[in-house]
């Protein structure tokens, strides 16, 4: 018998059951059900009869707006996904028998290709990864450890993929100009508005002083690269904590998911999303913007936990820029907060009036204390880059 779990995403999708069935005999479907929380994608767990090949499989609905050449999205998973396991074929010494897996795309039935347009919408399923879970929180400085480790093994498995066999598929990710542009945009275009604003919210306008007083600063990574200090590599693209998956049994990091924002960019990036992500204990949409601290003894762990596998691709010019990318990507996620409240909410979703700005309000004050520790910062990089 098979059935469909009701909740408020699946019954925005009716025909589920036709669409699993273009990936699987639907005689050996048991279950769907709704997979994560992810603000991009809808995600689904289809379980499978027990002499289904395997347990079960994950099936997406791609958001095009976002995503907007999910074709190329694609042959981005294809071409890490073969990468990957030509790699982990030869059995790496480097993992030291530990378990590693990465989600791979299914094809259809029909073996047409690896996805379906079905009602317009465009839907893909992966390989699922069991006996593993994610966190939304750092428990301690082994999990930290274990996911600085897992964000390591990642870039050093695709770190010998040619980044000319992926496609830049969100191009500006991650260029932090490119966003104050469109900031200074928005400000104009919203300028009447914005007076009226200023005048009645003492928040915006410490937000708004805030991001003045660091304009000079938006380009230190791209000016770097554009000089050949730092090179491109493939990245992740959103290495936050609850990406990471962990074995259920010995809390070992056993792989990376959500992978559609993998492409050509600086792991300076990863590693200061991953950072922003785990570093910050009261977590990004606290409402008590004064206790937010960046906390240093998990940033040194998972970046103990990183440099397990950094430190046979890292260049010296790699850890010179460690610092800079840290204190950039929370600000530069403050200042994409800060640009969609003044554009009246238009990417991110929201839960309340003003979120935006409280989310703004809670990055700038955690890329306030990263700068407040930055002599620190700074030592604790040298020491774990083995500089003299």
């Amino acid at each position: 018998m098979r059935f469909v779990m009701a909740d408020a995403n699946t019954r925005l999708y009716p025909s589920l059951d036709a669409i699993a069935g273009l990936f699987h005999p639907p005689e050996q479907i048991t279950s769907i059900d709704t997979l994560g929380s992810g603000n991009v994608n809808d995600t689904f767990l289809v379980s499978l009869t027990a002499d289904a090949e395997c347990r079960a499989f994950v099936m997406q609905r791609l958001n095009t707006s976002v995503f907007e050449k999910p074709e190329l999205v694609m042959r981005n998973l294809l071409a890490l996904g073969t990468h990957v396991q030509q790699r982990l074929a030869k059995e790496p010494p480097e993992l030291a028998g530990r378990r590693w897996e990465i989600p791979t795309v299914l094809p259809t039935r029909d073996s047409q290709g690896h996805w379906v347009e079905h009602n317009g919408e465009f839907w893909r399923s992966i390989t699922y990864i069991g006996a593993a879970t994610t966190s939304d929180v750092i428990r301690d400085g082994g999990h930290a450890r274990e996911v600085g480790y897992g964000l390591g093994m990642f870039h050093h498995l695709i770190s010998d993929l040619p980044t000319c066999d992926l496609a830049d598929t969100l191009e500006g990710f991650h260029i932090t100009p490119s966003y104050l542009k469109h900031y200074d945009t928005v400000c104009r275009d919203q300028s009447e508005w914005l007076e009226k604003r200023l005048s009645l919210d003492p928040r915006l306008n410490s937000a708004i002083d805030f991001v003045e007083r660091r304009r000079d600063c938006v380009d230190v990574l791209e000016v770097a690269c554009a000089r050949g200090e730092l090179q491109r590599r493939p990245i992740h693209g959103d290495p936050k904590i609850n990406n990471v998956m962990l074995d259920e049994q010995s809390g070992r990091a056993v792989g990376l998911i959500d992978l559609d924002t993998v492409k050509p960019g600086l792991v300076h990036y990863d590693i200061g999303d991953c950072l922003r992500s785990c570093c910050n204990p009261l977590g990004e949409e606290t409402l008590q913007v004064e206790l937010v601290t960046f906390d240093l003894n998990l940033c040194r762990a998972i970046l103990e936990g990183y440099l397990t596998m950094g430190r046979s691709f890292l260049s010296d010019q790699d850890f010179r820029y460690l610092p800079d990318c840290i204190r950039l990507i929370p600000f530069e996620l403050g200042l994409r907060f800060l640009t969609d409240y003044l554009a009246g909410d238009r990417y991110f979703r929201t839960e309340r009036p003003a979120h935006n700005l409280d989310r703004a309000l809670v990055q700038f004050a955690l890329t306030q204390s990263i700068e407040a520790q930055g002599d620190d910062l700074q030592l604790m990089i040298r020491e774990l880059s083995g500089a003299s």
